[in-house]
């Protein structure tokens, strides 16, 4: 039997995706910006069984069900429709090291690695523009895990949305976990909920265009200090429309409140630092490389803390020309 398998790194928005034009083609309303980690990886194999009826997938040692796993099958439907032909069912087994479902970039971690190890075991193009495009069907930000440091994605067509690199200064993040649990609403649902019912919808969709255009420009001239200030409010207006929906959705607690309080006056004290979250209640301190060890010590007290680098791209460890 074929296996393939590939690893994949999270990545961090410092402009978010929010929100879809397309809900089959994963075509996000906007472009957004990210750093991938160099920490926290997901692995994922891929192996093809010709005598199997059914897809399997296992997440962290145990049998997935559900929509969980109905999601990884509808993806190695979409690969194996590129593969053309009657390519066999897989197995798939994958291991997060970030917690899943925490708001710590777990999916785009996760279906980055699936798509790489998916196109290798079923021979399928594994140039990063192809990458990045299959692995949006999965989930919108792995299309940014796909690639390694810096990227933008391009919100385009289904032919133009993918993630390519960008260039950028020297950064690092201070990974602030509060909570390692499930969220109650999926990133998906939330998505759905609050292009249905909140009144700044619309808002949000002009404003984080407008963001993703003055953080490309901070990158160009290399500002940190412009980089984390246009994060931090991006953040922050993405979780007030969040809150803004009907029933409102939060994903941040007082826990993850009294980090970004932390960092604010941890900058008030001249420590160049700024914060931002995902869609969960875990934060992020952004910094330069110089102040990373005094803004972790600082940060410490309010949850567990992790420095990250600018990371690899997703990359094949085994299997099928590894």
């Amino acid at each position: 039997m074929t296996t393939a398998t590939a690893q994949a790194h999270p990545n961090i928005a410092l402009v978010k995706y929010w929100g879809k034009r397309d809900e089959d083609l994963v075509l996000p309303l906007a472009g957004s910006l990210s750093m991938t980690l160099d920490a926290l990886p997901t692995t994922t194999s891929v192996t093809l069984d010709p005598s199997a009826r059914e897809d399997a997938f296992e997440l962290n040692g145990e049998p997935a069900s559900g929509e969980r796993l109905r999601r990884v099958a509808r993806f190695l439907d979409l690969a194996r429709e590129r593969a053309g032909g009657e390519p066999p069912r897989a197995i798939v087994r994958s291991r997060n090291e970030a917690p899943t479902g925490a708001g710590l970039a777990s999916s785009a971690s996760g279906f980055a690695a699936l798509a790489l190890a998916a196109s290798a075991a079923y021979g399928l193009p594994r140039d990063a523009r192809s990458l990045s495009r299959l692995a949006r069907r999965g989930s919108g930000s792995a299309a940014r895990s796909v690639v390694g440091g810096f990227a933008v994605w391009h919100a385009g067509d289904d032919e133009t949305s993918y993630a390519e690199a960008i260039d950028g200064p020297d950064l690092r993040m201070v990974i602030v976990t509060v909570d390692g649990s499930g969220k109650a609403v999926s990133s998906r649902e939330a998505m759905r909920r609050t292009a249905l019912t909140s009144p700044f919808h619309d808002a949000w969709a002009l404003s984080a265009a407008q963001s993703l255009d003055a953080m490309i420009a901070a990158f160009r001239d290399a500002d940190v200090t412009r980089i984390g200030r246009i994060a931090e409010s991006n953040a922050l207006r993405m979780h007030a429309v969040i809150q803004s929906a009907d029933p409102p959705i939060r994903y941040l607690g007082p826990a993850s409140v009294a980090v970004f309080d932390a960092v604010r006056r941890l900058r008030g004290e001249g420590l160049d630092a700024y914060a931002t979250a995902d869609a969960g209640p875990n934060v992020v301190a952004i910094c330069r490389p110089e102040d990373a060890a005094d803004l972790a010590r600082a940060l410490a007290p309010l949850g567990g803390v992790r420095v990250a680098a600018p990371g690899p791209g997703a990359t094949l460890t085994a299997g099928a020309a590894a």
